[in-house]
């Protein structure tokens, strides 16, 4: 740019116009294209002295950012270099075809978001090569800025490392490694207190197991008593994942906004967990003569959607007065049960450390917090930990421990095939 100072462009008659000419670079060609704009009229209203067209000309030039850091960064400077939108653009392609880890539709949709929203347009036109901790430092500052949730500011720039890191050579080593500096970075600290995780009481617990809508109520008090994930419990499939004696369900695929999914959040995920024998009983008649088809299900047999089931869960969360002490509110989202799940297994069950984290698909000390109990941190105990290969011992447990609420004294009606209740 020191070689470029500025132009002051070519002024000339058009007909009945003054006009400026002047050069400005173009992506993707090495020569550059020759602009032109009306300045004024010759004559009449609106006429210039030349003086004043030559500074109207400046001024167009200036307005064109044909002579700026940017344009010429963009453009001439970055010719032939990968920049940040390109890399992303081909990282996220990687992750929709990739065997090894995949990632679910929604965690991806979440990514493409946070690139179309706000990294493309703030540090999109820059060179992958130049991304680095000043530049990260810069995102981060302008997000906090705009009072984005700290975990959400969070989110943001882990993206950004990861399509930095994505960028390998034909070996698979990176091209641009980088030592992230968090400190030099200035990222918020995540105050957990102040986290949304609302969880159920008993008391609520109890008040679901009697809501009125008799397939969501079964969902209701499957989720409470047992803890899967909502898109876990609404891809089981009758013949599949439910044993004929209604005891154990397998987790193998889920359910997201209906359409079916093949793998899970983690490798943990994969699992059987076992129910005590009335909830067992529960399920038996709630399936009844079905032998196929997912367990909660639409009129038509397809898989639910959890949006179509939320409004459900919200309508008896109000009715029950339930109140969200983060947000004030009658809402909670359906992970609450899984919390549930997990305070009555480790506080009022006795569970084994092991037997719980199995039964909700966590590995080693994932989801058990800064509050451990005896033996609970524990990596190699957890690696040689075999709970579920011994279904016996599960199921003795599963009956020992309960489940924490009260069952409404009606089983819930069984679905015809149709849907329709009998």
């Amino acid at each position: 740019m020191s070689r470029r100072p500025g132009q002051s462009g070519h002024i000339e008659l058009s007909g009945k116009w003054w006009v400026v000419r002047w050069w400005q670079d173009v992506p993707g060609q090495d020569k550059r294209a020759h602009k032109r704009a009306r300045i004024c009229p010759v004559s009449g209203p609106g006429k210039l002295s030349k003086s004043e067209r030559q500074r109207r000309a400046r001024a167009i030039i200036a307005a064109s950012g044909a002579d700026t850091d940017l344009q010429f960064n963009k453009v001439v400077k970055h010719a032939g270099v990968v920049t940040f939108r390109e890399q992303s653009a081909v990282w996220i392609q990687n992750l929709k075809t990739r065997k090894q880890d995949p990632v679910a539709f929604s965690t991806l949709e979440h990514w493409e978001t946070f690139l179309r929203l706000r990294l493309n347009p703030q540090i999109g036109d820059l060179p992958l090569s130049e991304i680095n901790n000043a530049v990260l430092k810069g995102v981060v500052a302008k997000l906090c800025a705009e009072e984005l949730a700290t975990q959400t500011v969070h989110h943001y720039a882990k993206v950004v490392k990861m399509v930095v890191a994505s960028a390998v050579d034909e070996e698979g080593d990176a091209i641009y490694p980088r030592k992230w500096n968090r400190k030099f970075i200035d990222i918020p600290s995540i105050d957990k207190s102040k986290q949304n995780r609302p969880s159920f009481t008993s008391r609520i617990m109890t008040g679901l197991a009697a809501w009125s809508s008799k397939r969501e109520r079964m969902l209701f008090i499957l989720l409470g008593a047992s803890g899967p994930r909502i898109s876990e419990a609404l891809g089981l499939e009758i013949d599949k994942h439910i044993s004929q004696d209604c005891l154990t369900i397998t987790i193998a695929q889920k359910v997201r906004e209906g359409k079916v999914e093949n793998w899970l959040k983690t490798k943990n995920s994969a699992r059987k967990i076992d129910l005590h024998p009335r909830i067992g009983a529960m399920l038996k008649d709630f399936i009844g003569d079905r032998k196929t088809g997912f367990l909660f299900c639409s009129r038509k047999g397809k898989p639910l959607a959890g949006s179509a089931v939320y409004y459900h869960l919200h309508s008896a969360l109000k009715e029950l007065g339930f109140i969200n002490p983060m947000t004030g509110t009658h809402s909670a989202g359906f992970h609450a049960f899984r919390r549930f799940r997990n305070t009555f297994l480790r506080n009022r069950a006795n569970c084994p450390p092991g037997l719980r984290k199995y039964w909700l698909g966590w590995g080693g000390d994932e989801g058990i917090g800064d509050h451990n109990g005896p033996g609970e941190d524990d990596p190699m105990g957890d690696l040689y930990d075999a709970i579920g290969e011994d279904e016996a011992l599960r199921r003795e447990w599963a009956e020992r421990c309960g489940f924490g609420f009260e069952l409404p004294s009606v089983v819930p009606v069984v679905p015809t095939i149709d849907g329709e209740t009998e």
